[in-house]
């Protein structure tokens, strides 16, 4: 690169979305030249968010030096995605500045400046200073904690945030800071805003997901419930199903006038349960749910133990049932456990009333605390609970290991790993 077309990349920053095959739209452009200190971006998914700001640090890194840029993620893989497109977009450029250390987390460049990807672990960042830009991906799931520990990183020298998400729900700094009237650029960019989504793209995601889903992915809208069980459910639903082979698994929860609801699915060898059916009826007699459960051969079903008449009658139909555990609260930890490990996947146009129940199902209020006990509100919980038999019996060792803690009553904010990729060996032995 030579002094004028270094001269013309220092002035307009969008030449390196240009170097990738990329042409800006408006508002990344208007982004790029913006000098703002604090930037929120409120972006709907899919619309360049992480692209523009890769470009906005390799720009900091090659017109600063000594600078240092620090892209940070709730985890590791997420840090190491973003950090991939400064990389792809430095290598398009034709390396402008020689690297003198490069690797698939870290870039550092001649001139001193140096661009790092880190995991959203309060105690392997707090040591970083003199920071020339931090950006926050996926800054509405960064928990308030980690937020406030790495303000302190610009306090000296004065460096630029940038916090980019999609919202998630009414919690957390990101939204406090987005309703807040704090010294921060403020952009929203929804679906509208990038001409690579079409309308028709977007009612087929009404039609699937809900307007609920909608309204929060690609118009910005914080939409959510407040207290929410699952509130990360959504990070679990699949468009294309990539299960392999696996065991078929089955959860029942039992009723009449609520209906009855019972999902399938398969536990891949990588301890992933994938979730593709679902049958949620009210007022039928059991004999014709029977009838439909036949239909998936070779599953093991994991039914509401209260059912106990119910049980004979399935298993005196043919169907291999087995009594699951009804303890609410260490059940509902074992599927936020799988949540947050990404090994529950839910085909969404399969399971539209397990996504409905989903942005339903929540915690009582302060008010209604007054009243009932503090275990969820008892409705919108029927397809969830069949789907918490299935899973307390898949990680039986998993909800075992809770009981055994000094005080079982403490909060499960922070559920831990099952102790075992395969709780359930009767799974993996031959169905007879």
């Amino acid at each position: 690169m030579n002094l004028y077309e270094c001269t013309l990349l220092a002035l307009d920053p969008s030449r390196i979305l240009g170097s990738c095959g990329l042409t800006p739209d408006p508002w990344q452009r208007d982004f790029l030249f913006a000098r703002d200190r604090q930037v929120l971006l409120n972006c709907s998914r899919q619309s360049g968010k992480s692209t523009v700001v890769s470009a906005l640090a390799l720009h900091a890194a090659l017109f600063t030096p000594n600078g240092l840029v620090l892209l940070l993620s709730p985890s590791q893989r997420q840090s190491a995605e973003i950090f991939r497109k400064v990389h792809d977009a430095y290598i398009a450029l034709k390396r402008p500045i020689p690297a003198t250390y490069e690797s698939q987390l870290r870039l550092e460049l001649a001139n001193g400046a140096r661009v790092l990807c880190l995991p959203g672990r309060e105690e392997t960042i707090r040591s970083f200073g003199g920071v020339t830009l931090l950006v926050l991906d996926e800054a509405a799931r960064i928990p308030d904690a980690l937020y406030r520990s790495v303000r302190p990183m610009l306090a000296v020298s004065r460096g630029r945030l940038v916090a980019l998400s999609t919202p998630f729900g009414q919690r957390g700094w990101f939204y406090d800071e987005w309703r807040s009237d704090g010294p921060w650029k403020r952009v929203q960019v929804t679906w509208r805003d990038c001409p690579r989504i079409t309308a028709d793209f977007i009612a087929e995601e009404t039609r699937s997901m809900g307007r609920a889903w909608v309204a929060q992915e690609y118009e910005t809208s914080f939409t959510s419930r407040e207290g929410l069980v699952y509130p990360d459910f959504a990070d679990a639903v699949v468009r294309e199903w990539a299960a392999t082979e696996g065991r078929g698994v089955g959860g029942i929860d039992f009723g009449w006038r609520n209906p009855f609801a019972a999902l399938a699915g398969v536990l891949d060898r990588d301890d992933v349960l994938w979730i593709d059916w679902e049958r949620y009826l009210r007022q039928t007699p059991l004999h014709e749910h029977a009838a439909a459960l036949r239909e998936h051969k070779n599953v093991i079903w994991y039914a509401d133990p209260a059912g106990a008449t119910e049980i004979a009658e399935l298993l005196a139909s043919g169907l291999k049932v087995r009594r699951a555990d009804n303890d609410i609260r260490l059940g509902i930890a074992a599927v936020a456990a799988r949540l947050r490990t990404g090994r529950l996947k839910v085909h969404g146009s399969a399971c539209p009333h397990l996504l409905d129940e989903a942005r339903l199902y929540r915690y009582p209020t302060a008010t209604e605390r007054a009243t009932v006990n503090e275990n969820p509100v008892d409705e919108h919980n029927h397809a969830l609970g069949a789907l918490r038999y299935l899973i307390a019996a898949l990680d039986a060792r998993f909800i075992a290991k809770l009981r055994k803690r000094p005080d079982p009553k403490a909060p499960l904010d922070e559920p831990m790993r099952p102790v075992d990729p395969i709780d359930n060996p009767e799974l993996w032995t031959e169905l007879r």
